[in-house]
């Protein structure tokens, strides 16, 4: 399964750069996000840890909703049934849209990050390389969730906003460990590392575990 995934994911890279537009939306958005609020800070006034945290991850869950509803509009046009049709489990698609969704709001991040230093005054006092573990292990959790649900609005782009409706409750547990993660690492006080992080860790286990149960009867129904 792992190698039919990987091939689904580097397709949906390959298509997604060959466009010319890859993470551009998401980037712009996220970039637009964090302009706006730092218009409500005065010049010179520092952002409190937890407020840019919570932008950054506001940024984030934005953009994965452009990010799946655009990988699994891929297969607009019929192609989903060369999809169910490989001689592979149909959770293999599940995985490499995840994987494709990972990378791309990894390069996405990889812009919000420096844009909230710059504009939202952040001085990050915790270890660099304890924040990306945070950040990835919130991402997995992200991309997890929007792989699965991304198959409700598979070919159907009049279903595009339920993936907006049903995808922000059921990120809330996790939106809210990796804000105050996030606020750890920028503040430099780490906090209650261990609650926040077991809470992420455990939402990623659950949905993943949901995905690989649940993604054949969404992706494989009657449209």
């Amino acid at each position: 399964m792992l190698r039919a995934a990987l091939a689904v994911a580097a397709k949906d890279l390959r298509l997604s750069f060959k466009g010319a537009q890859g993470p551009a939306q998401t980037v712009l958005l996220g970039l637009l996000l964090i302009f706006i609020f730092s218009l409500s800070r005065d010049p010179g006034e520092l952002f409190p840890p937890l407020s840019a945290s919570a932008v950054f991850w506001l940024a984030t869950a934005f953009g994965q909703v452009l990010v799946f509803n655009s990988l699994y509009a891929l297969e607009e046009g019929g192609c989903r049934d060369g999809l169910l049709l490989c001689p592979a489990p149909i959770q293999a698609v599940w995985l490499g849209k995840a994987l494709a969704g990972l990378a791309l709001l990894v390069c996405c991040q990889l812009v919000f990050a420096p844009a909230v230093v710059a504009f939202l005054g952040q001085r990050p006092a915790g270890s660099l390389g304890l924040g990306l573990a945070f950040i990835l292990a919130a991402d997995w959790g992200i991309a997890a969730l929007g792989s699965l649900l991304g198959a409700i609005s598979a070919g159907q782009g009049q279903r595009e906003s339920l993936l907006t409706v049903v995808l922000f409750p059921l990120l809330t547990p996790l939106l809210l460990a990796a804000i105050r993660l996030l606020e750890g690492v920028l503040s430099g006080d780490p906090g209650d590392v261990r609650t926040w992080l077991g809470m992420a860790l455990a939402f990623d286990a659950v949905f993943t575990a949901a995905a690989l149960a649940l993604f054949p009867s969404l992706y494989s129904g009657e449209e």
